[in-house]
């Protein structure tokens, strides 16, 4: 039997050029988006028991990027119920790597604490309460990490412009070459306003905000769009 891999995937890359270039795929994808976040639709999932409150087309991007760089370290600030720390964590397992998961928090629940450390996945999660921009969290993570490489960096925790730009600044010293800072929730800046509420960010303050003006700022980093394009539906768009 032939192998068709190449044929395969030069098919696939037509269809995510087809698919970006329809209009009407766009707007639906946008008009569909708005509509589930006022629904909170992406708290509907567990991840191994645990909630992970992502958009799963988000959780299989991850998932690639993952397989992609291969990292030894996975930092998230933002960690919620814990849900993604232990998606992170069974994908370094079943990678073969024996990685680390670092996650920061500035307010870890003591309930959220205990399902966390409960989970037969917990053993390569190192949980750091403090705020991912302030010095002694950054030591800790320091001595969590010590030489340990390819590093992958998550950013999910306040969605402020100021504290996002701060995040960014300090966690690119962490990504190793070749591999990714995902910035989620970027999609703040152009979700109505609405849905937020009793909270800081949205137009003009938000997570993409603080990513356009860190591209500008350091060369060294791009945008990934191939990964936003054959989403199509994304949290996380220029993140």
């Amino acid at each position: 039997m032939r192998d068709d891999t190449l044929e395969f995937e030069n098919e696939r890359l037509e269809h995510i050029k087809t698919m970006c270039s329809d209009p009407n795929m766009t707007k639906l994808n946008r008009k569909w988006f708005d509509l589930s976040f006022k629904h909170k639709y992406p708290y509907n999932f567990n991840w191994l028991g645990m909630p992970i409150i992502q958009y799963p087309h988000d959780i299989v991007a991850i998932q690639e990027i993952i397989w992609e760089v291969k990292p030894k370290v996975i930092i998230e600030t933002g960690i919620a119920r814990g849900g993604s720390l232990i998606f992170y964590s069974s994908l370094l397992k079943l990678i073969g790597n024996e990685g680390l998961v670092v996650g920061i928090d500035i307010d870890i629940r003591e309930h959220n604490r205990k399902r966390i450390e409960k989970h037969p996945l917990y053993k390569s999660v190192k949980l750091i309460e403090g705020s991912s921009i302030n010095k002694k969290t950054i030591v800790q993570v320091d001595q969590c990490i010590g030489k340990k490489n390819p590093i992958m960096v998550v950013l999910d925790s306040n969605h402020t412009f100021e504290h996002v730009y701060n995040e960014l600044n300090i966690y690119k010293n962490y990504t190793t070459k070749g591999s990714y800072i995902i910035v989620l929730d970027t999609h703040c800046e152009t979700t109505p306003q609405h849905n937020f509420k009793n909270r800081p960010w949205g137009k003009g303050n938000s997570p993409m905000t603080a990513v356009k003006k860190f591209i500008q700022e350091n060369k060294e980093f791009i945008i990934d769009y191939e990964i936003e394009k054959k989403l199509g539906v994304t949290g996380a768009p220029s993140g």
